[in-house]
């Protein structure tokens, strides 16, 4: 997949409350049949959808969030955020809330993403094997908070880069989970950590920005062999090492813009909505230089906030990206809504770069996988032209010991795998206090022994990446090596043909010239004996 525009979405919330009894004045209209709407009097705006104040949760989703949820689970990154002002439905349209107190029409992107996700995987169970973890971020007043596990302090939380430049959570929870309601589960516990507070712009007002993310891993299910009691995971030629795939979903809930005078913070609110409006401020910093169509700006201020530095992957990355612009309908709001939208407008110029996640370790596996599979190809083809040929033992048994090690580092990493669904469910088990102390001792150490495992290559430990590489190099060139050899042979073989062929005219020619003399010694021989018979008679008369 190449480039794609970041996809923006526009949503007016309906009146509320005391808008609704004062019937206040609107400042939104909306063209029929066509994603464009008109702020105020002349502002007109053209996104990639636009939903007045009567749709339903259930269109949103299915308008723009569903394609995301199905390109998830093709091992695609995906990322839904909420941007707007504060009391403009954010919170309500990604579903952040109390999941259990909620009529099902009124379920938010998260829900309906769950339980799609789990539906879609459940259909493909006989094919792969789903894991799926998640984690709970929440960024209040500049510093990350873990959710999931109140217990972990904001200094163990760190935004790292992996070797490929993707953003990761160091330190942060990581819980499985097996069903929709286990998730639903996480979110509303994180929900209930989260910090809101009442302003005059709104009763629960949240204070923070949060992401809610789902890692799904998927991997092919391995053939097992029954040894005595024991089952033991073998790898075979059939193998497709490339579906080990993985990707991550975000939905971020970010907190809303504010202006003081409105919403009458001070003391320890007016502190977070500087917080607040300074991250918002990057945000709309880095949307604004990664939109810059005539490439003014070189660099991007992903470094400038918390919130920048965790949407990098989002925002000019490897993400599918759906930014769903929430609007207050209400004349009031009009300033807010502007700024909004000019946002939203930068955005859709932005342009990310989709690629399927895959595990490296495995993509070198059916590299391995199909140089083998090549070289027992060729392999064939000289056991038929060359029986009995002394090189040929050799070429199998080379073949034959590659075959083997390929086996044995594709065992070697599916116990891995194995290893790290074991030690994820210990995990779970640890932060839930039920382990002793002994348990808890031998744990660590495994965590410990563990990380080590996974810091080698699947390959086995004395082997290098460079030898790796040179091994790979190795084999091309012996596959080249045979068919040169066996392009030679061939040569030699037409060769021979055509002199056999040349023979055989000549032992044409010699039966004909005997066949010829055959007939001349006859007719000579009969000759002679008409001769002898006519000249007896005549010597016996003298």
């Amino acid at each position: 997949m190449g480039e794609v525009p970041v996809k923006v979405a526009v949503r007016v919330r309906p009146l509320v409350g005391q808008e609704k009894v004062h019937n206040v004045p609107q400042c939104v209209r909306f063209i029929p049949d066509k994603s464009q709407l008109i702020l105020g009097k002349d502002r007109g705006f053209t996104f990639d959808y636009v939903f007045p104040p009567k749709t339903t949760q259930a269109d949103v989703y299915d308008k723009c969030v569903e394609p995301l949820v199905k390109s998830c689970l093709e091992g695609y990154n995906a990322t839904v955020f909420a941007y707007g002002q504060t009391s403009s439905g954010k919170t309500y349209t990604i579903g952040g809330t109390d999941s259990a107190g909620l009529l099902e029409d009124e379920y938010g992107v998260i829900l309906r993403a769950v339980k799609q996700l789990f539906l879609i995987m459940e259909e493909n169970k006989h094919k792969s094997e789903f894991v799926v973890t998640v984690s709970y971020i929440e960024i209040y007043m500049e510093e990350l908070r873990d959710l999931l596990d109140a217990e972990t302090s904001s200094k163990d939380i760190h935004v790292r880069e992996d070797d490929k430049g993707n953003t990761v959570i160091v330190g942060a929870t990581e819980q499985p989970v097996n069903t929709a309601d286990e998730v639903m589960s996480c979110l509303d516990s994180g929900s209930a950590g989260r910090h809101v507070g009442t302003t005059n712009m709104n009763e629960y007002s949240s204070r923070s920005h949060t992401i809610f993310t789902l890692y799904i891993e998927q991997k092919p299910f391995i053939e097992e062999e029954q040894d005595d009691s024991e089952k033991k995971a073998i790898i075979t030629s059939e193998t497709d090492f490339t579906d080990y795939k993985y990707a991550k979903f975000h939905f971020v809930d970010l907190a809303g813009s504010e202006r003081a005078h409105r919403t009458g913070n001070v003391g320890e609110r007016f502190k977070e909505s500087v917080y607040i409006n300074s991250g918002l401020l990057a945000l709309g910093n880095v949307i604004s230089a990664l939109a810059d169509s005539k490439k003014k700006v070189i660099h991007v201020p992903y470094r400038d906030s918390k919130v920048t530095r965790l949407l990098k992957d989002s925002l000019g990355g490897n993400s599918r990206t759906l930014m769903i612009t929430c609007l207050s309908p209400c004349a009031a709001d009009f300033a807010e809504n502007l700024n909004s939208l000019k946002y939203a407008t930068r955005a859709r110029n932005i342009r990310n770069k989709p690629v399927v996640n895959r595990d490296p370790q495995n993509t070198k596996l059916a590299e391995m996988q199909n140089e083998i599979q090549a070289l027992r190809e060729e392999l064939q083809r000289r056991r038929g032209s060359s029986v009995g040929s002394g090189g040929t033992v050799e070429d199998a048994e080379r073949i034959k010991s590659l075959e083997d090690e390929l086996e044995s580092r594709g065992a070697c990493d599916t116990y891995k795998q194995l290893l790290s669904d074991a030690l994820n469910q210990l995990k779970a088990l640890h932060k839930a206090g039920m382990m002793s102390n002994n348990q808890s001792n031998q744990f660590d150490r495994l965590v410990k022994a563990v990380e080590q495992v996974r810091s080698r290559p699947i390959w086995t430990p004395n082997t290098t990446r460079q030898q790796q590489a040179e091994l790979v190099e190795q084999l091309k060139k012996e596959l080249n090596k045979y068919k040169e050899d066996l392009s030679s042979d061939e040569e030699i073989f037409a060769e021979k043909s055509k002199e056999i062929e040349s023979l055989k005219g000549h032992v044409r020619e010699l039966e004909e010239e005997r066949a010829t003399l055959n007939n001349q010694l006859q007719e000579t021989l009969t000759r002679l004996k008409k001769t002898r018979r006519s000249t007896v008679p005549t010597t016996a008369a003298a």
